[in-house]
């Protein structure tokens, strides 16, 4: 028999739309429509001991931002990227899914890398754009106590994750829209004062900069922090569509850059304010719009700071779905498709954030640590879109020219960001080397325990459980049995679940269910299949799950029992006399078989670490029936030995492995 269930829809993101303008305004541009907030006073920090006369040095260093939203964001994201979507879905690990089928195997490597830097961007992000918005506040009070206060609004952002962000998510778009138009304004009105600033648009002033200033490669450092929303503006593909984002970015770039023009013209007159320590973003607005601003300006910063903690609960759930990060407890707070709450990542970036506010105390500290990992995310995005336009036949020499120009432009940025690793780029280098070591080893750990997993054909032993379901001197163990199985093969099932049922302690039941789950790169596909083994006795069931569809394996389980009931192919009520009386229905237990044993000598020492570390990454993941969304109460979890037989499968693998490489 063979059924299949299809369940809920999502909104067609392939229509341009009004309401998808206006939440695209409001999801995706966060991360860099704050960045006016801190660019400007990091460039100016970064040319304080410039040569160069200080009006070619703003004009360059705008010429600068204009070329780099350019080239990096309008072009590479905005134009290309956008275009690698994998059924709607965008982010670094969605262009993987879609390259994995190269033949280059190493691409795993390239994802993980820039997964992995992505997540400490993630923790870089809200720290600082809260705390560049609350410093605003000491231009009224140079003791407001900002440290405290960016505590206490990272800690509501991160604890309102938990109760669902649909009735806040409707005021992100007008908010926004109220940002960037406040934006633009500002700096407009004092680029009247200096038209000469619009010299900026001329990219000679740029590469004047760049040739002429020793501190150069400082000053480049400080001017890529005004496109570091770019890689989040990609992940963010699948809330809004890529035509309602490059209409709304139309309207974001104009109104980021008149701001920046806007700064630089005020800086012409007033950079002595600068270094006392006024920042420019507070100082092209008017005494009575400072304390509005200061509040506009932390608003955007909190919607900034919500896209990048919900853009890493999906990174993290693409990364469970590739085998990159153990499963874990995934909520649906707002019954919103797709909107998920992953509660471990949510409070660990809290405890994150918080670490790294404490440890900076200061914006401008703070600085030295942003850009230098999502240089990197930039580079490893970079390599895998040169393999995407290469698997999609595109002219070779666009792809060459491609290659060429952004892998320069990004090594460069790279330079300029790396040369700033010990004032406080290590940290995020830490954090994203931690988080790429715990993918690597989980990938690789993955792949290790499955060559000592052996899989047999359940028909091998059909006849023992028929006989078995039979035999009344076996203590039945229940009426319903369901194990979860990760066997790709319809036909086979691991052995340690036949140890379970014959030999650890024979389980009489009824009804025996083998539960699959299989990755969907569709993320918002629900299908189940279930196929008789045995009719009547041994069922097979594949639920076909998209990687932004919750693993509620429980649900969807009690769906297909209904289902089964219904058409009666298995009884809607108890076995017991006495219970089946009272229309009681019957009992279901579930098992889950933790761990297969695996001695250390079969193990090489990279293995041996690779598996300690994967054990790490499995204790800070959830149990396995929290992660199927299998309610505890009726779960049992075992273990299994390492079969004899299964040793010697692996022995024989690890020596093909070992005959490939010798040779």
């Amino acid at each position: 028999m063979s059924e299949v269930a299809e369940g809920g829809h999502h909104f067609d993101l392939k229509k341009l739309s009004f309401v998808g303008v206006l939440v695209s305004l409001g999801i995706v541009f966060g991360d860099i429509g704050t960045s006016p907030l801190y660019v400007m006073k990091a460039i100016v920090g970064a040319g304080k001991d410039s040569k160069m006369p200080f009006d070619a040095y703003i004009e360059g260093a705008i010429s600068c931002i204009i070329w780099t939203l350019t080239l990096q964001t309008t072009i590479k994201y905005v134009i290309i990227a956008l275009r690698a979507d994998n059924k709607g879905e965008g982010g670094i690990l969605a262009l993987y899914s879609l390259v994995k089928k190269l033949k280059k195997k190493w691409l795993y490597v390239i994802a993980i890398i820039g997964a992995s830097t992505l997540v400490a961007d993630s923790v870089i992000t809200p720290s600082l754009t809260v705390m560049s918005a609350i410093e605003g506040l000491k231009i009224y009070n140079p003791e407001t106590p900002v440290v405290a206060i960016t505590l206490v609004i990272l800690f509501i952002v991160f604890f309102v994750q938990q109760f669902g962000t649909a009735s806040i998510g409707k005021l992100f778009g007008p908010i926004m829209i109220l940002w960037f138009l406040a934006l633009g304004a500002f700096g407009s009105v004092h680029i009247l004062d200096h038209l000469e600033i619009l010299k900026a648009f001329n990219p000679v002033y740029a590469y004047n900069l760049i040739t002429h200033s020793p501190e150069a490669i400082v000053i480049m450092g400080a001017v890529f922090l005004c496109t570091t929303g770019a890689e989040a503006l990609y992940s963010d593909l699948g809330h809004c569509g890529a035509k309602n984002i490059r209409v709304s970015w139309i309207f974001v770039k104009v109104m980021l850059i008149l701001n920046y023009l806007g700064q630089g013209a005020w800086l012409l007159t007033n950079y002595k304010q600068v270094f006392t320590g006024v920042n420019p973003f507070f100082g092209i607005m008017p005494e009575w719009a400072v304390l509005p601003g200061v509040i506009l300006a932390t608003l955007a910063a909190i919607i900034a700071s919500q896209a990048v903690i919900t853009g890493s609960f999906t990174m993290f759930s693409e990364a469970m779905s590739i085998s990159f990060w153990p499963n874990q407890h995934i909520e649906y707070p707002s019954g919103v498709k797709g909107q998920m709450y992953i509660p471990r990542i949510n409070w660990g970036l809290m405890a994150l954030c918080f670490g790294v506010v404490i440890f900076f105390k200061e914006s401008g500290k703070m600085e030295a640590a942003y850009g230098l990992t999502i240089t990197i995310t930039m580079l490893m995005t970079t390599i895998l879109l040169i393999y995407w336009l290469s698997r999609s036949r595109v002219n070779k020499i666009f792809i060459i020219g491609f290659a060429i120009i952004y892998i320069f432009l990004e090594s460069g940025f790279f330079y300029a960001n790396v040369i700033k690793f010990l004032d406080g780029g290590w940290l995020t280098m830490v954090l994203g080397g931690f988080i790429a070591v715990c993918m690597y080893a989980w990938y690789n750990g993955r792949l290790l325990k499955a060559t000592f997993t052996q899989y047999v054909k359940i028909s091998k032993y059909v006849g023992v459980i028929k006989d078995m379901k039979l035999d009344n001197t076996i203590p039945k163990y229940c009426t319903n049995l369901a194990y979860l199985s990760r066997a790709k093969r319809n036909d086979e099932v691991e052995s340690k679940i036949i140890y379970s049922i014959i030999k650890k302690q024979p389980k009489r039941a009824d009804h025996y269910f083998i539960l699959s789950i299989v990755n969907q790169e569709d993320p918002y596909t629900f299908k189940y299949t279930v196929d008789e083994i045995l009719p009547g006795t041994i069922f097979k069931v594949n639920f076909l799950l998209g990687f932004k569809k919750d693993r509620r394996i429980n649900d969807y389980f009690n769906m297909v029992l209904k289902d089964l009931m219904a058409d009666g192919t298995i009884p809607s009520r108890s076995s017991h006399p006495s219970l089946r009386a009272y229309n009681i229905p019957p009992d279901l237990k579930y098992v889950i078989i933790d761990n297969t044993y695996i001695n250390d000598i079969l193990l090489t020492v990279k293995n041996k670490i690779t598996l300690n570390i994967y054990n790490f990454v499995k204790y800070i993941g959830s149990d396995d029936f929290k992660s199927w969304g299998v309610t505890s109460h009726n779960v049992v979890v075992e273990s299994a030995p390492l079969t004899e037989e299964a040793v010697s499968s692996a022995n024989r693998i690890q020596q093909a492995k070992f005959e490939r490489n010798d040779s």
